[in-house]
């Protein structure tokens, strides 16, 4: 081995400029995603939680529950997807099923948007 080989024997490690660049974009698109999808998440399990309230404590009829569920909401004010005509409302055997479904759509920057389909129901 010559004495100049021998100088640069040892490997660089880091990470160059356009890699830092690429890592911030992928994280700052993801953090941006999370930002705007929580709160929808959030809204939902809320939903879900008046719903099996409603099913349970609401009513025996159709206006009954949704009456109930608005008046749930009129309480809460994180939901704001769906309103009581939305719920689709069934007897099984003595229990009542109160279902929903909605989409939500997040927009995530100019003309690019995120749809979520969420949907639930009693037990």
């Amino acid at each position: 081995m010559t004495p100049m080989r021998a100088l640069n024997t040892r490997t660089q490690r880091g990470i160059t400029l356009i890699g830092l660049m690429f890592w911030a974009i992928v994280i700052s698109m993801v953090g941006l995603v999370t930002l705007r999808v929580v709160p929808t998440i959030n809204e939902y399990y809320t939903i879900r939680t008046a719903v099996e309230k409603v099913a349970i404590t609401g009513g025996n009829t159709v206006p009954e529950i949704r009456a109930a569920f608005d008046r749930y909401k009129n309480i809460e004010y994180s939901i704001t997807a769906i309103s009581g005509k939305d719920l689709q409302v069934r007897k099984d055997n003595d229990r009542v099923i109160v279902s929903f479904a909605y989409d939500k759509e997040i927009e995530l920057f100019g003309s690019v948007y995120l749809l979520i389909k969420y949907s639930g129901s009693s037990s």
